[in-house]
This record gives structure tokens, C-alpha cells and sequence, in this order.
């Protein structure tokens, strides 16, 4: 099963939430490729996590899950979310899960919009530090949730 650490999560979300845009400008990096500003700061933040399948100067990838900015998304309304999965943002950052297995991450707090989106009557589980279930939604449902503090989730 492929869990994102914790810290490496937060760290990503953190990182990306905190510019309301992503520079698309290409760099040279010291082995003499090109990479764009999200992917530098990607590697910088998710070291010790898995490697992303895929990195673009929009999305960070990996197998069941991709980050994006979001800076604009306010309400459910706003938030795309593909059939199948479970989206989400949390302060700026949208998580799109598309993988049935358990999520660790590091203490989301705040507001912010979901939408299950996924076949109708699964079951999304969102936890507690200690692993006791703080709330679920049945697809479909979308709404605002309160993030005070999720550390792990299960998608289906």
C-alpha cells in the first residue's frame, strides 16, 4: 500500500497553498535540465515521501492522487471533481483522491469545500488523530467540511 507520510503531505500542501499562483517558468537545475518552479519545489518538499508519478508546472501526481493550487475554488460549486473520486481543498491546496486506500496526513485544519463524487453509496472516511472515525460522506455529496484536525482518510 502506498501511504504518503505524514509530514511530507503537510509539507506539500503548505508549500502549495502558500502562493496563489504557480510560476510555469522553466530553470536550469545543477545537472543541466530543465524543470519547472512547481516541480523544485515539489522535490524540495515531498523528499522523504514517495516520488510523484508525474510532475507538471500545474499538478503533482501520485499513483491515486493529485495536488493542484487552488487559490479561486470558495464553494463546492466551484470545485471540480471528476466522476470516481473524492475531492477536496484545504487552504488552497485541491486533493483529488482517486485510490481506495487510507491517506495519512498531518493535522488539515480550517474550512473548505469536498465533493464525493464517487459511485453512489461509497463510503469516504475522514479521521482522527488517534484513528477513530470523525465524520464520513456517501456519494454523492458535496459540501463544506471543517478540517479541525483530519490525519488520515479513506476514500472508499
Amino acid at each position: 500500500m502506498n501511504i504518503l507520510k505524514p509530514a511530507a503531505l503537510l509539507l506539500a500542501a503548505t508549500a502549495l497553498a502558500a502562493s496563489s499562483t504557480v510560476a510555469a517558468t522553466a530553470d536550469d537545475s545543477p545537472d543541466g535540465t530543465r524543470v519547472t518552479g512547481l516541480q523544485q519545489k515539489a522535490e524540495r518538499v515531498l523528499a522523504d515521501s514517495p516520488a510523484p508519478r508525474r510532475v507538471t508546472a500545474d499538478a503533482v501526481e501520485y499513483e491515486g492522487l493529485t495536488v493542484t493550487d487552488a487559490p479561486r475554488t470558495r464553494s463546492a460549486q466551484d470545485l471540480a471533481c471528476d466522476y470516481g473520486h473524492l475531492c477536496m481543498i484545504v487552504n488552497g491546496t485541491k486533493f483529488d483522491f482517486y485510490r481506495c486506500q487510507t491517506w495519512n496526513l498531518t493535522n488539515w485544519t480550517g474550512n473548505g469545500p469536498f465533493t464525493n463524487n464517487q459511485t453512489p453509496g461509497t463510503v469516504a472516511k475522514f479521521f482522527n488523530r488517534d484513528g477513530s472515525v470523525r465524520w464520513t460522506s456517501t456519494a454523492y455529496q458535496a459540501g463544506t467540511a471543517t478540517w479541525d484536525p483530519i490525519w488520515s482518510l479513506r476514500p472508499c
